[in-house]
């Protein structure tokens, strides 16, 4: 299974909020141009992320603004916040029926689903070292680099 796309939307959306921060009418609108999909997206992915506590809106406002600072929001803030992966199953989808007749079939949930929880536990870890300022920058840089 992967990732969804919401996640790297939302990375999208935060660094875009954040770097155009002192433009008028950054909305779902502008951001859906700048992210290349529909604004209905770019709502939802917004409105996942301000119940996480990533952004923040106001009612009769258009657009969103940092809740926190960039070094606070880790890329793990984000996976979570816009349910990157099903809740129930995780990051592996295991096939449903294997056969409990073969000795295979009937062992292979035991030898793996451990093994498949260790690595979700371990790249979810990962994601806590990366923040979206680490993102940020590396777009300011690949921006002045650009401009030379």
């Amino acid at each position: 299974m992967q990732i969804t796309s919401r996640f790297t939307i939302a990375v999208h959306v935060i660094t875009a909020i954040e770097y155009f921060k002192d433009m008028d009418r950054v909305n779902s609108e502008f951001l859906a141009g700048s992210v290349g999909v529909n604004p209905v997206i770019v709502r939802t992915v917004i409105s996942k992320l301000r119940e996480a506590g990533i952004l923040k809106t106001q009612r009769g406002s258009s657009g969103a603004v940092l809740a926190k600072p960039l070094d606070q929001i880790t890329f793990y803030d984000v996976y979570k916040a816009v349910d990157s992966v099903d809740k129930e199953e995780g990051l592996f989808h295991f096939h449903e029926q294997p056969n409990p007749n073969c000795p295979v079939g009937r062992n292979i949930h035991k030898a793996m689903d451990e093994r498949l929880k260790e690595v979700q536990r371990s790249m979810e870890n990962e994601l806590k070292k990366i923040t979206i300022a680490d993102i940020a920058e590396d777009i300011r840089k690949e921006i002045r680099l650009e401009s030379a």
